[in-house]
């Protein structure tokens, strides 16, 4: 099936899709900042987090279901397939070498998919709350 919208509709609603403060991104950082929380959002780290906890050495993302691939959601699109399924992988690629890179630099990475913040938002919340309080114990590096 063809798509439905002009090249130029298409390129306008492909326009109006954000990478930050998605409303799943501030439901889930109102819900942290609600529980004490206390998170950065400016960071020049590798792969831009959604949310630092820099004390803590911590890098929360939050994944878009379409465009990280989520197995529970994602649909690919018919139309246009080569183009997706390449970008989609490039972006699963990406991820992998952005946990890697965080990691060798001694940051603990959480990803939540958007669906997880719908469905069990208290979750996500004590998920971050057990490793944040986790990560006061470890041995603070001092290199980034």
């Amino acid at each position: 099936m063809s798509d439905v919208l002009s090249k130029q509709q298409r390129s306008y609603c492909m326009s109006r899709i954000r990478d930050k403060n998605t409303k799943p991104e501030l439901i889930f950082r109102k819900a942290l900042w609600a529980n004490s929380l206390r998170y950065r959002l400016k960071n020049k780290l590798p792969g831009r987090p959604d949310m630092v906890f820099p004390g803590r050495r911590l890098a929360v993302f939050v994944d878009g279901c379409f465009w990280h691939e989520c197995p529970e959601h994602f649909q690919m699109p018919k139309a246009n397939r080569a183009f997706w399924e390449e970008k989609l992988l490039k972006t699963k690629v990406r991820d992998k070498e952005v946990n890697s890179m965080l990691k060798q630099k001694g940051w603990i990475v959480l990803r939540f998919w958007e669906h997880e913040i719908k469905t069990d938002l208290s979750g996500c919340v004590d998920e971050v709350s057990q490793v944040f309080h986790e990560a006061e114990s470890r041995p603070n590096r001092t290199d980034s």
